[in-house]
């Protein structure tokens, strides 16, 4: 892998998308423990009102906190670690490993970002990685706008009905996609099967641990840790 090549990739348009990156039976393990802790417990986990506002039908697991020790090879693999640091520098910082789970016709995600771009320093790095494919059958492709990380707080709805120049991502099975946490991005609604994706997240020297602690929707700026609408927009 050219990782100078891959940094300009990343910080050009503010993602990176690498198929094959994970092998099949590493993901088919992670799959299997992913579907067997969502048949226990496949409860929301926000409020409804925090999911009409935000369109969005995610349900989290945090399995690292739960001490399952299989999601510590994603997250000590050398590669990763690698390409992670070309793209944010010495002493970066991993946070969590959060695994994002969504029910057969569920709504995926609207419009967002994941956190504040008023500085653009402060970002978060979502490293994704998928364990199954993703695809127009399935629903739940991620949709990103190229560069709008640098273009700062995504519009509100009243400004565009839509918006313009997303390219869609179809994900397979052992891809990894890097999203920085300014771009503007979502994800379509899921159709006839669950969807699944575990997102490493980590940040650059420098930047606090709850950078992602404020979540900006078209129509909203969302704290997680109050659970509730700092500011809307129209």
């Amino acid at each position: 892998m050219d990782t100078k090549q891959t940094n300009s990739s990343f910080h050009r348009d503010g993602f990176l998308y690498l198929e094959n990156f994970f092998d099949e039976e590493l993901m088919n393990l992670y799959q299997n423990k992913i579907l067997e802790h969502f048949a226990q417990d496949s409860e929301y986990k926000h409020d409804t009102d925090f999911i009409e506002k935000s369109n969005t039908d995610v349900i989290p697991w945090f399995p690292q906190i739960d001490g399952e020790k299989i999601f510590d090879v994603v997250e000590n693999d050398e590669r990763l670690k690698n390409l992670t640091e070309s793209i944010l520098g010495p002493k970066w910082r991993s946070l969590y490993s959060m695994v994002m789970f969504s029910n057969k016709s569920s709504n995926g995600q609207a419009w967002h970002q994941d956190c504040n771009p008023s500085n653009s320093y402060v970002f978060n790095l979502n490293r994704l990685v998928y364990t199954m494919d993703i695809d127009e059958s399935s629903g739940g492709e991620v949709v990103v706008i190229p560069g709008s990380h640098k273009k700062g707080m995504i519009p509100a709805i009243s400004e565009c009905e839509d918006l313009e120049g997303g390219i869609t991502i179809n994900p397979k099975k052992g891809s990894l996609l890097m999203l920085h946490g300014h771009v503007w991005h979502k994800v379509l609604p899921i159709n006839n099967s669950i969807r699944v994706s575990t997102n490493y997240r980590c940040v650059p020297n420098g930047v606090p641990d709850n950078v992602t602690d404020i979540c900006v929707y078209r129509n909203m700026l969302y704290k997680f840790s109050d659970e509730k609408v700092i500011e809307e927009s129209s």
